[in-house]
């Protein structure tokens, strides 16, 4: 293709980022595939993106009311093809790259047929459909059980009770299927004619032993499944083998480059912010949310709503997740058509008694209860309830979510010595922070870092590739201490939280 003499994004103007001619080898490019976008950019040696060389594709998944939550694996592919030509196929890159990794929004599921092509949309994370196959999985298997063994309990999220739905409603598919892969599995088996899974995407299947690291024989029993039908699993410090010349000489910015198999975006999203040590959690709050702590040694048991997904031989990814953060928030805007200006205001307001109570599951819930089924519920609403009321609930029913998660986070983690907050919403609507901050009652440092899940991708790469760089520190827009005025309302908040929870989700 004709090379452009313009970087991609000639109007890059972010602060933490270095020219091309002042970054430090070796350089690496960093592909994410998010819930709302595919996401491209190329990083130096110290972790910091190199100036203009990025790339941005919006998408949105399709959904309905009966679950449904897809998207279409070839429309990735095209996305992140046309990332790479813009961004890669440059000659002032030749020989300077030297690895290119892939991280996707987990969990996710693709079909695949003998010559290679999809025959089934992409099935992701916040798919429900399997719920009754959930609920019939959960009478045959002691779930603390499951726990142990894979790092995390039996939900519509994971691939156990997905791959029993499709059997059940789409036998001629798992009959034509031949291989079943992630999202990035799929992208770099058409990018590059081969394939495997990162240990980070294999965990958040739920069908990957947290011990051993290998497929476990009983969930892929339960699942329905064999192990020839899935990928290989490679660490992080593992390229992928076989790799296709031909296909790669397309981009002559990436003719050293090693390409590294697929990993989970909340990995990356906590080592992007400088979640990479057993003091930091970080909370996540972007389409979806997690509260993670990567640990560097292997726990032997797990607080019963939280996960523990294996990364290698030594670490794992500690935390829980929510569907519904950003999503909850794009549906105020939407629904209540209160604009992020006018939400951000609305959570900077003084505490009100009048604020109604919100479940705020509107594509059911994951830690800590697991509760696929659950929805989106008000309580306390009255004839003066308006809409800036019912928003104000929504954030403090966000704030209870993560707070659920925390207080297990603490039965689990006794190190933990600061919290890290970052991703769209937390750029969006700053003020959450501080309703945030007040509901956990800790300050909450605010990491404001552009493509963050990104770089974390990129630092994953260069913990083989460049071990001994120093890699370079972004400092935190600010902290969001708690206000102690506010602690016994938001004591109070949290008891409704817990008996409206306890009366519509618990038990589901």
């Amino acid at each position: 293709m004709a090379k452009q003499k313009d970087t991609p994004r000639p109007d890059d103007t972010v602060e933490f980022a270095v020219e091309l001619k002042n970054a430090v080898d070796p350089l690496v490019m960093a592909l994410d595939v998010g819930s709302t976008a595919s996401r491209g950019s190329l990083h130096d040696a110290t972790g910091t993106p190199v100036r203009g060389y990025r790339h941005k594709v919006p998408h949105s998944f399709t959904t309905s009311a009966d679950g449904t939550s897809v998207i279409d694996p070839d429309q990735v592919v095209e996305e992140l093809t046309g990332i790479l030509d813009l961004v890669c196929d440059r000659p002032e890159l030749a020989g300077r790259v030297r690895g290119v990794g892939l991280d996707t929004f987990a969990s996710s599921l693709v079909g695949v047929a003998d010559q290679g092509a999809a025959i089934t949309p992409c099935f992701t994370y916040a798919d429900s459909r399997c719920a009754p196959q959930l609920a019939q999985l959960r009478k045959e298997l002691d779930e603390r059980e499951v726990q142990d063994i894979v790092g995390a309990r039996l939900h519509t999220s994971y691939l156990a009770p997905r791959f029993r739905w499709l059997a059940e409603t789409h036998p001629e598919v798992m009959a034509e299927a031949t291989r079943w892969m992630s999202l990035g599995e799929y992208v770099w088996l058409k990018l590059l004619g081969t394939t495997a899974a990162g240990t980070a995407t294999a965990a958040w299947t739920g069908l990957l032993n947290r011990r051993s690291g290998n497929w476990d024989q009983r969930m892929l029993r339960a699942a329905g499944i064999s192990e020839d039908v899935l990928s290989p699993i490679l660490d992080p410090d593992q390229p992928l083998p076989d790799v296709d010349p031909e296909r790669t000489s397309r981009w002559e910015g990436l003719s050293d480059a090693q390409w590294y198999a697929p990993v989970a975006d909340g990995l990356c999203a906590n080592i992007g912010v400088g979640g990479d040590d057993e003091q930091t959690m970080v909370v996540s709050a972007a389409t979806s949310g997690a509260m993670r702590v990567l640990l560097h040694h292997r726990p032997n048991n797990i607080p019963p709503g939280l996960w523990c997904y294996r990364i290698d031989s030594s670490r794992c990814l500690l935390g829980g997740a929510l569907n519904d953060v950003g999503r909850a928030v794009s549906w105020l805007e939407d629904t209540l058509r209160l604009d992020g200006a006018v939400l951000d205001d609305i959570a900077a307001a003084t505490v009100s008694a009048t604020t109604p109570g919100v479940l705020p599951f509107l594509t059911g819930e994951r830690s800590t209860g697991w509760a696929g089924s659950a929805r989106t519920a008000f309580v306390d609403v009255s004839a003066s309830t308006d809409a800036s009321a019912m928003a104000r609930g929504m954030l403090e029913g966000i704030a209870a979510s993560y707070r659920r998660v925390a207080d297990e986070m603490e039965e689990a983690t006794r190190d933990v010595e600061k919290i890290v907050a970052a991703g769209s919403v937390t750029q969006d609507l700053p003020s959450w922070l501080q309703i945030l901050g007040d509901y956990l009652g800790k300050p909450v440092i605010h990491q404001v870092m552009k493509r963050s899940t990104a770089r974390g991708t990129a630092l994953l790469m260069l913990e083989s590739l460049a071990p001994g760089v120093e890699r370079a520190v972004h400092e935190p827009a600010g902290t969001y201490s708690p206000e102690e005025a506010n602690r016994e309302y938001y004591r109070g908040v949290h008891e409704r939280f817990e008996r409206v929870y306890d009366a519509l989700v618990a038990g589901t």
